[in-house]
């Protein structure tokens, strides 16, 4: 039946929903997530907020999606991708939408609800993405993969237009019920998207797996061809991950990457505030140019996954990344005319930051056997997440910002703090190149068996 799938060369009707699902569940993840670094600058001057109070509430769901990721990720092996999909996505909605009754000074209501908006989005992804990967071909994986995570993106653009549009007119509390809406999500994940077959196969249930392909294909489920043995179910054990250990390393770094990206957009307003000397209603503007241009990033990351290999493209995204991010903070004070050398290169570094982001999380799923794909992706993928934490805790370390919400935009500041941004983008192209396997134009049982083979090889010497 897998083989089937992985000669397959073009996607069914069907197999578009999944994707679909996948794209859209991520997009309105990261609405949820962004929404707060719009929100807070409508209280943040009127409540008195000092800077740790503020840290505090931007920075817990960061904290949260660590354990989310390591979880749900579990959960999603043990139970299902489906299941743990449809919950991730109802714990990060809902816990966005009660935000819109948060008591007047009640800065740690908030705190505690975005903590658990972390968990949701921490979780998301290693269900969502690891099902849209089980459902295509090998030909086609990192494209696809890479494409699921293209509007992403459109999330934090979302966030913005909606902030600066309605914000004036419904509040900051009508914002966060606005962050509901993504719970209807979970009835579209119901209607159209099946438990992955790979997962299905994993627990000794053949006939839902020969079932569930069936339909992705849109084939005669008796036309599928059952193996001659059926396979045993196979355990979840966490444990089981450090029999991988070149896959763990592979995937944090390349993951980590992306600490000095985050730490730069929950900025990001507030630095074209102090660098633009714009107003937060300017900066919110000028952050739909930023996300805009991230989404023909990703799709130029997907295509160079699918063109050179993972290795490749994943380090020399990481290598621009790292040029345009230096240059903004060099050149944050230089202007081309009228236009600021410190945006243009914020529009650049977004470019190739997020063709990094479209190489790096589906690289994640490919790095482990069918039991564990979901542990192993949450694992790496919460250890990749405290980048939400270190990016935007980093800056305010460097900028000097005392007590209050107030870091100062001077070159003594703003230089190492990108300095600091661009040292993760190192890291990264330097794990693909010396750490990373290749993993493009192998099936995922193949790139398993040759992650296993040195195991084998070290227990069998034993």
């Amino acid at each position: 039946m897998l083989e089937l799938l992985d000669r397959q060369q073009s996607l069914t009707i069907n197999q578009w929903k999944i994707f679909g699902a996948g794209v859209f569940a991520v997009m309105l993840d990261f609405f949820d997530f962004f929404l707060i670094s719009f929100v807070l600058a409508f209280f943040v001057s009127s409540w008195h907020l000092t800077y740790g109070e503020s840290a505090l509430i931007l920075l817990s769901s960061g904290v949260a999606s660590i354990p989310g990721g390591w979880v749900f990720g579990w959960l999603a092996d043990k139970i299902g991708r489906r299941k743990v999909f449809i919950i991730t996505v109802l714990t990060f909605s809902v816990a966005t939408g009660l935000m819109a009754f948060t008591p007047e000074q009640g800065w740690w209501f908030l705190v505690a609800m975005r903590f658990i908006v972390g968990l949701g989005v921490g979780g998301m992804a290693p269900c969502s993405l690891t099902l849209v990967q089980e459902f295509v071909p090998t030909s086609k994986r990192g494209l696809i993969g890479g494409l699921t995570t293209g509007l992403l993106p459109a999330g934090p653009l979302l966030a913005a237009i909606v902030s600066a549009w309605l914000g004036p007119v419904i509040g900051w509390r009508g914002l966060f019920a606005i962050g509901l809406l993504p719970a209807f999500m979970a009835l579209v994940i119901q209607a159209w998207v099946p438990e992955s077959p790979r997962w299905l196969i994993t627990q000794g249930r053949i006939e839902e797996a020969r079932r569930a392909l069936a339909w992705a294909l849109r084939l005669d489920p008796a036309t599928l061809p059952l193996p001659a043995t059926l396979p045993e179910k196979q355990l979840v054990d966490w444990r089981e991950l450090f029999r991988y250990p070149r896959s763990i390393i592979a995937g944090s770094l390349t993951g980590l990457a992306q600490t000095g990206a985050v730490g730069l957009a929950l900025w990001g307003v507030v630095l074209f505030v102090l660098v633009l000397r714009v107003t937060p209603a300017e900066a919110s503007w000028l952050t739909i140019w930023i996300s805009l241009i991230a989404i023909p990033g990703r799709a130029f990351g997907a295509w160079l996954s699918e063109a050179i290999g993972r290795r490749y493209s994943g380090a020399l995204t990481a290598v621009f990344g790292a040029i345009t991010m230096l240059a903004a903070g060099y050149l944050h004070d230089w202007f081309l005319g009228a236009m600021s050398v410190y945006y243009l290169m914020n529009l650049a570094q977004s470019f190739f930051g997020n063709a990094n982001f479209a190489v790096v999380f589906p690289y994640m799923t490919e790095l482990w056997p069918a039991n564990l794909r979901a542990t192993g992706f949450g694992f790496v993928y919460g250890i990749s997440n405290l980048g939400k934490f270190i990016g935007p805790a980093g800056l305010a370390v460097i900028a000097g910002a005392s007590n209050y919400l107030t870091p100062q935009a001077t070159a003594g500041a703003i230089i190492p703090a990108f300095i600091y941004f661009a040292a993760w983008y190192v890291l990264g192209a330097a794990a693909f190149l010396f750490v990373a396997v290749e993993t493009r134009g192998r099936t995922l049982e193949d790139i398993h068996t040759a992650l296993a083979r040195p195991v084998a090889a070290k227990v069998a010497a034993r």
